[in-house]
């Protein structure tokens, strides 16, 4: 069975598909994992982001894999380095571009081949999987993703206003929803969540009530 949750950025797909995958006893894609390797693998060959024909060249070479929920590019253990600030800075050189978008899509279909998975991102149930079993799209309202990342940041030691966070989120909201490639809007068959007035536990919970529902209409079908 394959889940997808899609969303917006802030509105915790991320932390709720990993938890969700855990309390079904499914596997975990991190997609987004997959571009930032190629991005990392990018800064270490030096590689020029203006020139897209390199960068498909390196993409087609690397080797990117998943082991016991790490993330693993060419034999070496990445999953601390491709979080990091330069890695984030040229993602966009990476993830705009469709041949490799086209690459990783078929990477991460070869994945999930006779895999219970749990996958998160942009476009999972409108255009990676779309006839993934059960879809998601996980959202909130902009102040509540704002309001959220800035209590993340502050956990974190760093403070950062408001109004700044929601200026930049806004920004992000809208060049991931124009995006020609990859871009972010929910699959038609998508199950809406709106988590403004829920916890994180209560959107885990939603999450696995949706799953669990699907999967007995699934079972009783016949189709699992």
């Amino acid at each position: 069975m394959i889940v997808t949750i899609d969303g917006p950025a802030g509105a915790g797909k991320s932390s709720i598909a990993r938890q969700a995958a855990d309390s079904l006893g499914f596997e975990f894609l991190d997609t987004g994992a997959m571009y930032r390797a190629v991005a990392l693998a990018g800064i270490r060959a030096d590689v020029d982001w203006n020139d897209k024909a390199s960068i498909l060249r390196l993409c087609k070479k690397v080797n990117i894999e998943f082991r016991d929920r790490r993330v693993w590019l060419n034999g070496n253990d990445v999953t601390s380095l491709i979080r990091t600030p330069s890695v984030t800075d040229v993602i966009r050189h990476v993830a705009d571009i469709a041949e490799i978008r086209e690459i990783l899509t078929q990477k991460q279909r070869e994945f999930v081949e006779g895999r219970d998975v749990v996958t998160e991102g942009r476009d999972q149930g409108s255009e990676v999987f779309p006839h993934a079993q059960c879809k998601i799209f996980l959202t909130a309202s902009p102040e509540e993703r704002a309001r959220r990342r800035q209590q993340q940041l502050s956990e974190a030691g760093r403070y950062v206003p408001l109004e700044d966070i929601l200026v930049q989120q806004n920004r992000r909201d809208e060049e991931d929803c124009k995006r020609p490639i990859g871009g972010l809007r929910a699959a038609q068959d998508a199950i809406i969540l709106e988590s403004d007035s829920l916890s994180l536990d209560e959107v885990l919970l939603e999450v696995l009530r949706i799953v669990h529902q699907r999967r007995g209409e699934l079972a009783a079908a016949g189709h699992l």
